[in-house]
């Protein structure tokens, strides 16, 4: 049977494929003991994958930032990658997610027990409908506190609570602040500000993940023509912003529709940011 159907999902562990999701961990792995997966996504549309090499390449670099040894090299996941969205039909909308995990070691992992999977799985774009969002008291970690340069299931915890909170007044998700309290980025994705035809964003600090669809925007839109700003921007900057818009893997663009009580439409550069990045993903290889 075709594998159409949202969370229809293939694996890749121990050197084959598999249907679904396999039971692959163990109480006492490292990975589910003390939380040192790792993890990437890329996405699947249109027949394109687009900027994989980069996902694949960010996923070394967060195994090697949790002290693991990387047991496949960023190409031969890309291979993988590409190999298993084969297995689904033409031009279905997946999600693409590699992990490394360790099973061994205590406290640190063992390096050469590092263990790979890659799951791949129907998940069709959200609607750009926009989302809303407000200010959360839990911030995100300064590079000292956390491993900020992976992308790390250890640090989702974080962002839940503040989903959590912001979910609980009613909004969809939360503004993170950095540790010095200026704005890092909502929930899960990478925030851009524009205000009289210019666009901000903040700059990477360490804290937030300098996120592959967040580099592509802001290389898209200057070649566009728009001017980006990355600089610090206080909280209170974005209640009078022009318009809102994240940027991440799972949705690409997104508007923010609603900034605690204030009302906001999806503006003129967040519709073309949409549209330069969307044309980039038909168009690349």
């Amino acid at each position: 049977m075709a594998k159409t159907k949202p969370g229809d999902a293939v694996t890749f562990v121990d050197g084959q494929w598999h249907d679904d999701s396999p039971a692959v961990i163990k109480p006492r792995d490292h990975g589910f003991w003390l939380a040192s997966n790792v993890f990437d996504g890329a996405r699947s549309m249109f027949g394109r994958i687009p900027d994989l090499d980069l996902h694949c390449q960010r996923l070394i670099q967060s195994a090697e930032v949790m002290g693991m040894a990387p047991t496949v090299t960023a190409e031969e996941i890309a291979i993988l990658a590409r190999e298993g969205v084969k297995k689904f039909p033409k031009g279905t909308e997946l999600y693409i997610c590699p992990m490394f995990y360790p099973d061994g070691g205590f406290i640190v992992p063992d390096p050469a027990s590092t263990q790979f999977l890659l799951h791949i799985s129907v998940s069709p774009l959200p609607v750009p409908d926009g989302f809303s969002a407000c200010q959360t008291r839990f911030r995100r970690p300064a590079r000292e506190m956390a491993p900020t340069e992976a992308k790390a299931s250890c640090l989702y915890p974080n962002v839940a609570r503040g989903i959590s909170e912001a979910n609980a007044k009613g909004f969809d998700v939360a503004v993170v602040l950095d540790p010095n309290g200026n704005v890092a980025e909502f929930s899960y994705t990478n925030l851009f500000m524009a205000k009289d035809g210019i666009i901000h964003t903040p700059g990477t600090n360490g804290t937030f993940l300098n996120g592959i669809t967040r580099q592509r925007t802001i290389q898209l839109l200057r070649q566009g023509g728009y001017a980006v700003m990355e600089r610090a921007i206080a909280y209170e900057e974005l209640l009078d912003a022009d318009e809102l818009f994240g940027t991440g893997n799972y949705a690409k663009v997104s508007p923010c529709t609603r900034i605690e009580v204030r009302e906001l439409h999806p503006g003129p550069i967040y519709t073309r940011a949409r549209e330069l990045y969307f044309e980039f993903a038909q168009d690349c290889g």
